[in-house]
Order: C-alpha cells, then sequence, then structure tokens
C-alpha cells in the first residue's frame, strides 16, 4: 500500500513483529510516557536511595502532575491522538487494520478524566518497564560484544563467569531477541488498555447512539416527504395531462398546463430544500407548509378533476408547528391516493381543530372498476407512521363503499 513494503509472507510467525512499523512506534510511545519520570529522576537524584525506595520515587514521584494533567478535558484528545497515531496500524504503517475506537472529544466528566488519569499511570508505568529493560538489554548485548573482543566482561545486570567468555557471542542473538519480544508484549499490553481507558463512555457510546438514530430517523422523514411531494407532483400532471387530452378543449388544455406547472414548481421547491438539508450536516430547516396552505393542496387536486367538498374548521393558524406541518403532509397523501387509484370522483375532506386536538377525516368514492388500496401500501404506511410519532391514531379502510382516513392528532 503507498509503495510501504509489507513483511513477508513467508517469514515465520514469531519473527513478523521485527520487520513491523507498528512493533517500534509502540516502543516511542512508551518512552515518551517514560520522560516526565526520567527527567524527575536525573533532577531529583537518586545515588543516595536504597534501589527499592529510588524505583518507588520514580515511579510515583510525577502521578500529582499525572492527576493535574488528567484534570484538564484535553488532555482526553492529546492522549487519543498519540494512541491513534503510534499504537494502532493504519496508512502511516506498513500495514492497515481498523482501530479500536477512541474517544474524539474532550473528557468532561469527572469519570471520564478518572479514566485518563489512570491511562496517564499505567502508560507511564509501562513506559518505565520497557525503558529499564530496553536499557539494561542494549548494555548487556555491547556487553557481551565487548567482552568477545577485550576478553574482559563487567556488568551488574547477569554477572556471568569469566570462564564463559567462549559463549558470550552466541548470547548476543539471544538477549537481541529476548529485548524485542519484551518490546512487543509491552506494546501490545498498552494497546489493549488504550480502548479500554481512551475510549468512549457507556455514556458518551448512548448520546452517539441516540445522534445516529435521531439522523436516521430525520433522513426518514425527509425520504417520506420526497414520497409525498413528489408523488402528489407526478400525480396531478398525469392526471392534469390525460384530461386535458381526453377533453380536447384549449381552455381546459391550458388551465391543465397551469396546474402542472404550479404543482411542478412546488415539488421542486420542496426537493432542493430536502436535498439542501441532506448535503449540509446541522444546517437549518427550512420552511416547510403547513395546514393553513392546505388550500393549494384541495385547488391542485380540483384541477385534475376531483369534485372535492372541503369543510375546515377551528383556528389553524394557533395549530403547532411539528402537528400543521405533519397534517399538510397526511392530507396531501390522501388526495394523491385518491387520484391514483381512484381518479376524478367526488372527495369530501374535513380538518378540524380545537384546543385540544386536530381531526382530519377524507373520504372518496370507490368506482365499482377500481380496487381499493392495500393495506401495506407506502403511503397509508407514512400516515400511520406520522399519526403514531405524533401520539396520534390513523383509521383507513374502506367502508360503506367509500374509501376513508381518517386521522386524529393531539395537540397538547
Amino acid at each position: 500500500m503507498d509503495g510501504v513494503p509489507h513483511p513477508p509472507r513467508s517469514l515465520p510467525r514469531p519473527l513478523r513483529p521485527v520487520l513491523r512499523a507498528v512493533t517500534y512506534t509502540r516502543w516511542l510511545h512508551l518512552f515518551i510516557a517514560a520522560t516526565l519520570a526520567l527527567l524527575g529522576a536525573f533532577i531529583w537524584g537518586q545515588d543516595d536511595l536504597q534501589p527499592v525506595v529510588g524505583y518507588a520515587v520514580l515511579a510515583l514521584g510525577p502521578v500529582p502532575l499525572l492527576a493535574v494533567a488528567a484534570a484538564v478535558p484535553a488532555t482526553r484528545v492529546l492522549e487519543t491522538m498519540q494512541a491513534r497515531l503510534l499504537l494502532f496500524p493504519g496508512p502511516h504503517g506498513p500495514e492497515e487494520r481498523q482501530e479500536p475506537r477512541l474517544a474524539h472529544t474532550p473528557a468532561v466528566a469527572w469519570t471520564d478524566r478518572g479514566r485518563v488519569f489512570v491511562w496517564l499511570v499505567l502508560r507511564m508505568w509501562v513506559g518505565l518497564l520497557a525503558a529499564v529493560v530496553g536499557i539494561q538489554g542494549l548494555f548487556l548485548t555491547v556487553a557481551l560484544t565487548s567482552a568477545h573482543h577485550w576478553h574482559s566482561f563487567e556488568t551488574e545486570v547477569v554477572p556471568l563467569p569469566g570462564s564463559w567468555q567462549g559463549w558470550y557471542p552466541p548470547l548476543v542473538p539471544l538477549v537481541l531477541a529476548a529485548l524485542l519480544a519484551a518490546g512487543w508484549a509491552f506494546g501490545a499490553l498498552i494497546a489493549v488498555l488504550a480502548p479500554r481507558l481512551l475510549g468512549p463512555s457507556a455514556a458518551e457510546r448512548l448520546a452517539a447512539l441516540e445522534e445516529r438514530t435521531e439522523r436516521l430517523l430525520e433522513h426518514n422523514r425527509l425520504a417520506r416527504e420526497l414520497h409525498d411531494t413528489i408523488g402528489h407532483a407526478l400525480t396531478v400532471a398525469v392526471v392534469q395531462a390525460g384530461a386535458a387530452r381526453a377533453a380536447g378543449s384549449p381552455e381546459f388544455t391550458e388551465r391543465a398546463l397551469g396546474a402542472i406547472e404550479d404543482t411542478g414548481r412546488e415539488a421542486l421547491e420542496d426537493l432542493e430544500r430536502v436535498l439542501r438539508l441532506l448535503r449540509q450536516e446541522g444546517a437549518p430547516p427550512s420552511r416547510r407548509p403547513g395546514l393553513a396552505e392546505a388550500g393549494r393542496l384541495v385547488a391542485s387536486a380540483r384541477g385534475a378533476g376531483a369534485a372535492i367538498s372541503a369543510e375546515i374548521e377551528g383556528p389553524l393558524e394557533s395549530v403547532p408547528g411539528p402537528v400543521s406541518r405533519e397534517g399538510y403532509r397526511i392530507v396531501q397523501e390522501c388526495l394523491t391516493n385518491v387520484l391514483r387509484h381512484a381518479g376524478p370522483v367526488p372527495v369530501r375532506v374535513r380538518i378540524a381543530a380545537s384546543a385540544t386536538g386536530l381531526e382530519l377525516h377524507v373520504r372518496n368514492e370507490l368506482p365499482p372498476a377500481a380496487p381499493a388500496p392495500g393495506p401495506g401500501g407506502s403511503g397509508l404506511r407514512g400516515i400511520r407512521e406520522r399519526a403514531a410519532l405524533l401520539g396520534g391514531e390513523a383509521v383507513v379502510g374502506p367502508a360503506d363503499g367509500e374509501w376513508r382516513v381518517r386521522v386524529t392528532l393531539p395537540i397538547r
């Protein structure tokens, strides 16, 4: 990938980590964490301390500073960036794997800051252990190599007898292999700890899931709006064009073309609005029509040849915006279904608003040759979904030779 050589597949599995860049970037990540403690050791000095006490001071001295750093919310972002870059293979490494899920936001809750504090301390301790093992392993390797050349070997790491000088050269590869194995193990350990301590908390995962659900619901709502708007416009255009051809009257054809033009223009405006919302995350929603504009739906259906009697009661302007907008779409879908399935038949529309609820009632005759719409249509399903989301109820079906849609929506 991108000209970066991969470890040969023919290489034995135990030797593959030697050629993986992530093995050494994890070492670097741990050594960076150990730098603070090592600097403190040079500043404070530990020559007069017992080894156990010196190592305790080395490991515990920087802990208060790490606690202060963990209290800063942005620390988690910085640690996450380092972990993503140095701990996990990706586009920057010789192999590409999906990295574990790490948090992308500052740690706001104190529980998240506590997890960051634990991460900082464990990272420093593992880094110190890796640094001690690495430095001592390098000293031992140099000492073994020097003993081979100058026939002398003195080290406090592994005091070997002088009679073993002939075995020093074969021990060098073993020490290097052990050093690489230890470094790989420390890197694997810190890579396991990172997603557990730097990953999003349960509350953050729940918030992300809710946000994703809201986004999916919004996209589903926009898809329903496109279905209602475009379906209504195409249905009106088809019916108007067919009626104009059958009438053979220039005056009627002129009215039909005007109705098709108005309906098409409204559909294009709705289409542009929906596409703009889909392209721009977080864009403010543009204006959507409400029940106060239901008159244009009635006029559009009348222009298609349907004999509509409309009855509007109550102050539609006082109906809350969500209820009014969804009610408009419900009436639009009802009239579209009438034109699509029954044709230009008599239709009665009743819209009644009160202080507690909104009632929508659409009835049309069922011609003998036209079968009633099935219960599984997407339009009828959309009507039921809209009503259910608003806490209302939709009753749809044939009765007494009519197709009836009755929707009740609470206003409070």
